[in-house]
This record gives C-alpha cells, structure tokens and sequence, in this order.
C-alpha cells in the first residue's frame, strides 16, 4: 500500500451532491441565495446595534458577537462551496483544507461559548434587573468575548498539528464542499485513534458542557419565574428567552446530527449526511437574524424605521 505524508500527498476533492452533478450550478443558485441572506442579515444585526446607542446593552453586544461568528462561519466556507457548484473545482489543497477546517471549528466552538453566556445574560436580566448592568459591563461583556475566541483557537489549534502526523492512501474524497475533522481523519491509513479520541472530547467536553451549563441556566431561569406573582410578568420575562432558546437549537440539533451521522454514517443514506452538513454550517447563520428581528422588538423596529427612511 502507497502512502502519502502531508507534505506530498495530492490535494483533497471536495464533494457537492453525487449523482446530481450536471444540476450543482442550478443548486448553486439555492447557495448564493442562502449565503447572500446570511451575510446581508447579519450584517445588519450589526450595523444597527453599532449605530444605535440606545441598543449597547449586554443583550444585544452578545448577539452582536453571535452575528459576527455566524459571518465568520460564512466566509470559512462560502469560497470552496461556490467555488465547486459554480465552476465544478473540486480541488483542493491539503494545508488550505486545514486552515479551513481550522476556522470552521474556530467559529462553531465560539457561537457555543457566545450561547452560553447569552444563556447567562437572560438568568441575571431575570433573576438580579436591578444589577444587570452593573454586573454585564462593557468590560465584562468583552472579556467574555475575548475569552471564549481564545478558548475556541487553544482547543481546535492542536486538530491540524495532530492530522499532519497521519499518514494517507490514495483516497482522497472528501464528503462534503468543505473541510471538517472527522471527514478528513477518516481518509488516513495510519491509526488515528489520538485523533478520534480528540474530536469526542471536544465534542463532549466543550459542547457538552455548554449545552449542559445553558440548560442549567433554564432550569433556574423557571425556578426565577415562577416565582414572579403576575402571570403577565411571568409571560413577559420567559418571552425574552425565546429568541434565544431559538438559536441555541438551530446550532445544537444539527451539530449533534453531524457528528452522529460522521459516526454510523454506514447505515445512514449519504445524501442524507451531506444534507445534514449543510444544515449544519448554513441554517444557524441564516435563520438567527430572522429570530431576532421577529423576536426583538428594539432591533424589528430599527430596521423598518430605516427602511422606511428609504
């Protein structure tokens, strides 16, 4: 058997949708779309909070940052996904696979820290409104931020280092129009247990703490309103987390479809787990500025006072 080390193994091919070739650049239009609807809504998120004054309140600084991560995810994976259904180029090269898989974890590892302390954010704005403020300061709110980014480049920067100590045959078939750990460790012919084991503890170290740590903030966020008297109060203060509680599941349910489906993907139909993927990387980054522009008054009506200023 013929291996390859990374230094000289022929660049990856990215895979669209096998079997529809001849149709990826009508699908193509369907990805312009998304990743136009994406970046020109969470663009927006950020502009207005950017402008408006009266919208610098940890709330909307956290989603601010969500924006940013979403925008990030955007651009880690929109050159190659246009690039193979625009113009069917299929290559890639082995190092740029891995700065690319290296963002994309980047940028998902951060939007699961930035939910959590948007989690964090509803329990004091309900729990302590007096203090809130007070304890989500500006100074506060970027050390989060800056920590959580931080947390996210620490833990993905040894994924790369660890898959150029594998070896690789002559398969080099990725399953998806980007780069993502568990599909690239699999085309190795040398034991990539280290890394298999790597990814599973992000996944339930990292991930799962913060799924955990989100849902804790819930139960306690209950325990806080029901407590309220006012059945009205009680709507109004669960009526804030609803956006939020929106987000946390277009991120959590697709990534914990992913990594199931990259693990018993033998008994799943393929078109099935490339959907998935897709779903993975695209539906949070597109349907979270809707969420909030429905779900948030302040921003829903900055945006059509500006519109209507036009």
């Amino acid at each position: 058997m013929v291996f390859f080390n990374s230094s000289t193994y022929k660049p990856f091919l990215l895979t669209g949708f096998p079997g529809l070739e001849d149709s990826h650049p009508v699908i193509s239009i369907l990805f312009c779309a998304l990743y136009l609807i994406a970046l020109v809504g969470n663009v927006i998120i950020l502009v207005i909070i950017w402008v408006e004054q009266s919208l610098h309140a940890p709330m909307y600084l956290f989603l601010s940052m969500l924006a940013a991560s979403d925008l990030g995810l955007c651009a880690a994976t929109l050159p190659t996904v246009l690039k193979l259904f625009l113009f069917n180029i299929r290559e890639i090269d082995f190092d740029a696979c891995l700065v690319q898989m290296f963002f994309i974890h980047v940028f998902s590892l951060t939007e699961s820290g930035i939910l959590l302390t948007m989690a964090f954010d509803r329990y004091v704005a309900i729990s302590n409104p007096l203090r809130y403020t007070a304890i989500l300061t500006n100074s506060t709110i970027a050390k989060i931020g800056a920590g959580f980014l931080f947390r996210a480049v620490a833990i993905i920067f040894p994924g790369p280092l660890l898959i150029k100590r594998l070896k690789f045959c002559k398969a080099n078939v990725l399953s998806h129009a980007y780069c993502l750990h568990p599909d690239i460790i699999k085309l190795s012919c040398s034991d990539h247990h280290v890394n298999n084991i790597y990814g599973l503890i992000v996944i339930l170290v990292i991930f799962g703490m913060d799924s955990l740590l989100i849902l804790l903030s819930y139960l306690k966020i209950l325990v806080t309103v029901l407590g309220i008297a006012s059945q009205e109060e009680r709507f109004k203060a669960l009526n804030t987390c609803v956006s939020h509680v929106c987000a946390v599941l277009l991120v959590y349910v697709p990534m914990v479809g992913v990594s199931i489906f990259h693990r018993i993907e033998k008994h799943v139909p393929p078109m099935v787990h490339i959907i998935m993927g897709y779903i993975y990387l695209l539906i949070p980054p597109v349907l979270n500025p809707f969420v909030y522009c429905i779900k948030t008054r302040e921003i829903r009506s900055r945006i059509l006072g500006n519109i209507l200023k036009f």
